[in-house]
C-alpha cells in the first residue's frame, strides 16, 4: 500500500474543457487506483469522468496519463467491494462511490509498494 495519503485526479470539465484537479484519498490494487466519491453520482469529477474517461493523476513526484470509469455495483460486485474494503481499511470509511483508475501502460512504472 502507498504510503501517500492523497494523490491529485485533474479531469475534463464536461462543460468548460478546461483542467479541473482535486485532492482526494486513494488506494492501490491489482496495478490501479481507486477512489471514491462521496457525493457519488452528483460529484462534478464524477459527471466529467463519464464525459471524458481520461484523466491525469500526480502521486507524490510522479505523473502519468490514466482512463477512470466509475464502477457498477452489480456489474463489478467484487472490485466495488475491494476498493471500498481497501478505503475502509486505509482511511476508516467507504460510503462512497468507487472509481476505478487504469494508468496508461506507456506512461507508467508501478510504484514499490510498503
Amino acid at each position: 500500500m502507498s504510503a501517500e495519503q492523497f494523490l491529485y485526479l485533474t479531469t475534463i470539465g464536461r462543460k468548460s474543457g478546461l483542467p479541473r484537479e482535486i485532492e482526494i484519498w486513494f488506494v492501490e490494487f491489482d496495478g490501479k487506483y481507486f477512489v471514491l466519491a462521496e457525493h457519488r453520482e452528483k460529484a462534478d469529477w464524477v459527471k466529467n469522468i463519464r464525459a471524458h474517461p481520461r484523466v491525469r493523476v500526480r502521486l507524490g513526484n510522479q505523473s502519468f496519463d490514466a482512463t477512470a470509469r466509475v464502477l457498477d455495483k452489480e456489474r463489478d460486485a467484487a472490485t466495488y467491494a475491494q476498493a471500498q474494503k481497501l478505503e475502509r481499511d486505509k482511511y476508516g470509511w467507504s460510503a462512497g462511490l468507487p472509481v476505478e483508475i487504469t494508468p496508461d501502460k506507456r506512461d507508467y512504472s508501478p510504484r514499490l509498494s510498503c
